[in-house]
């Protein structure tokens, strides 16, 4: 069922300030590619981070405001290589702010986040498997997990990063409402199609009446500018999603998440996460 809305938008300035995360790795320039042709697209901004993750005795000493010799050669090693990416072609023509952090990687990420309002975060990723994935996970994981703001995650190389086909999987709910707004914004951001997709799985299983119901319910509060509706049968939600992406060759994968913790994350898991780890399209993710 698809369906055309010609609405007036209003200018969206979502996008405009965009933290990249760098560990100077090949996945992580994947994923600067990308926020480089999304700031040029928007007249946006780039803040390159590196965490600097030091021994217990190197952040102490650093806290009492001795900086000792080691901290002071990785800190300028990585002045050094951040200059370095800075300084690529596909960067030419952005401003682009340089941040070195010594704090662990994950916090750190949030923190400069939220210091420097910004808009969104785009991070590479090679995912992480069985048992490493169960216990330790990635950083890329934890935050998309804790973000408040949108994460986008690139897996490889894209080239061009054009977003014609957008995937926003959802059980449409109430709770969802906020994050499928920034996620009308990102589409039409991209003038994208978006296709909402239903995930039917025998655990939780809808007749078509009901889950089309669901979906236009919900549909009708907003406006959207060009999208479709799908509901898919597979046996669980993950597997449905990525197989729905592929059969459209979906661009680009949307997911809202709750930002578990702790045991309640351990035990319930986090669909948001497994897409994160196990899709091979990008995904972004928006916090409820």
């Amino acid at each position: 069922m698809k369906k055309y809305l010609n609405t007036n938008f209003p200018h969206l300035t979502v996008m405009k300030r965009i933290l990249v995360p760098t560990d100077f790795s090949q996945h992580a320039e994947y994923a600067l590619k990308v926020a480089a042709q999304i700031a040029k697209k928007n007249n946006g901004e780039i803040f390159l981070l590196h965490m600097l993750e030091l021994p217990h005795e190197g952040n102490d000493a650093q806290v009492h405001g001795h900086e000792i010799p080691e901290i002071m050669y990785f800190k300028k090693r990585a002045e050094e290589k951040l200059d370095e990416v800075t300084n690529a072609s596909y960067l030419d023509g952005l401003e682009v702010s340089e941040i070195i952090k010594l704090e662990s990687a994950f916090s750190g990420i949030i923190d400069v986040s939220k210091k420097n309002n910004i808009d969104l975060i785009v991070m590479g990723s090679h995912g992480a498997n069985g048992f490493k994935e169960m216990i330790i996970g990635s950083n890329t994981e934890k935050v998309v997990r804790t973000s408040d703001i949108p994460v986008l995650v690139i897996k490889k190389e894209t080239g061009e990063f054009n977003v014609n086909k957008f995937v926003f999987a959802s059980d449409f709910s109430d709770e969802v409402t906020k994050t499928f707004e920034n996620a009308v914004e990102f589409t039409n951001k991209f003038g994208a199609h978006l296709h909402l997709v239903s995930i039917n799985t025998p655990n939780n299983f809808k007749s078509t009446a009901v889950a089309e119901k669901i979906m236009n319910d919900f549909v009708s509060k907003f406006q959207i500018n060009n999208f479709s509706t799908h509901i898919y049968n597979d046996v669980n939600v993950e597997k449905g999603i990525l197989n729905f992406a592929n059969s459209i060759d979906a661009d680009l994968i949307g997911m809202s998440t709750h930002g578990r913790k702790g045991l309640a994350h351990f035990f319930n898991g986090s669909i948001s996460e497994d897409l994160v780890n196990h899709s091979v399209r990008p995904v972004v993710t928006f916090k409820i």
